[in-house]
Order: C-alpha cells, then structure tokens, then sequence
C-alpha cells in the first residue's frame, strides 16, 4: 500500500481543490450518517482525503479522527483551515494499522472500498475495531456498472496510472457487509449507476 500512498500524493492538491459533484447527495449522506451519531461516540474516518467531511461531522460526537493513506492528502486538509478541538488527523494505512481492539463507536469510508486492493479484509478489520453495535459508514462505486472502466482499471491501477480499483457490484459490495456479519440498516443511492451509501451494525 506504500506505493498507493505516493499515487494519492500526487493526486492531493488537485483532489483537495476539486468542488463537490452532487451537493444535495453529499448533504443527504451527511444527513443520515448523524442520525446514528450521539455525543459520547469515538469515531474514525479513514481515506478521509481533504478531511472536510471530518470537519463537518466531528462536531456531533466526542472525539474523531480523520486518517488517510497520503500525507499530502493530510497536509492540504490540515492547510484548509482550523480543525473542531475533539478531530485530529492521522497519517497512516488502514490496514496495516494497530487499533487495539474494539475501540470505535463508528468507522467510516467515503470513497474508498472501491480503491482497496482487498476490501474483504478491510472490512474484517473494520468489524474487529468496531465495539458491539458499532456503526460503519461506507459511501463506494460499483466499478463493475461502470462498463469500459471495469476492464481499464486493473491495467491503470497496476501501472500506477491511477489508484488501484476493485470492481464490485453494488450486490457484491452489500454481500462485503453481510458476510462480514454486518447488518445494514441504510442503502441509499442518488440515482442509478451511482455510488452506494450504506450504513451497517456490528451486533451488540
């Protein structure tokens, strides 16, 4: 994933600046992800890019931390701006990371199942972190929807173009929850052929 790390860096300055597509369906996400959210909640966000997303959610829990791969990523976020006093950011790699347990009340990834080499095993890890009846949030691409992009990715991702793609389809990225023990209690798209957002629990 170090390799993954020095792609987005390249990418971050551009990625950082770069406007939000579908504002209302932003806005919605960021509607459902609070109603589960309560002030005494531990949170996570990894891939969290520029952080913004951090910013606006951190305010409605008691600690958060927005982690991502790329430390350029982290350096233009951080450069935006003052950050709430309960967020701090992280430079590291999911899943290579140590968390100790079930330390978080919610763990959330925003764009980024699809650019995992292995969500299976993200995912996993994902459960492991979460305590009982904890939440993950996840808002992902279904590559294999997206025709002539499912075949050129792998090749792009392997050549360092771009930044590794996974195709899953929106079926296959509800079953990466199920079959890791997760029910899911949010599965909302904007439109068809557009990112899916779900929101599933670890049993308590």
């Amino acid at each position: 994933m170090r390799n993954q790390g020095r792609i987005w860096d390249r990418f971050a300055k551009k990625y950082v600046a770069s406007p939000i597509d579908d504002v209302p369906s932003y806005e919605h996400k960021l509607d459902l992800t609070r109603r589960y959210m309560r002030p005494d909640m531990t949170v996570l966000e990894f891939g969290c890019g520029s952080g913004n997303t951090a910013r606006l959610h951190a305010p409605h829990v008691a600690q958060y931390t927005a982690m991502d791969i790329s430390k350029e990523m982290i350096a233009h976020g951080a450069a935006l701006g003052p950050i709430p006093d309960n967020m701090k950011y992280r430079v590291a790699d999911f899943a290579t990371a140590d968390f100790g347990g079930e330390t978080y009340d919610m763990i959330l990834a925003l764009s980024v199942l699809h650019v995992l080499p292995d969500p299976p095993s993200v995912v996993r890890k994902v459960v492991e972190a979460l305590k009982p009846g904890g939440y993950f949030v996840t808002s992902s691409v279904p590559i294999k929807e997206f025709g002539a992009l499912r075949f050129a990715a792998p090749i792009l991702g392997f050549l360092g173009i771009i930044p590794s793609l996974t195709a899953m389809s929106a079926d296959e990225l509800r079953s990466l929850m199920t079959d890791s023990g997760l029910a899911i209690l949010e599965d909302w798209r904007p439109k068809p052929r557009s990112a899916l957002f779900l929101i599933s629990q670890k049993p308590a």
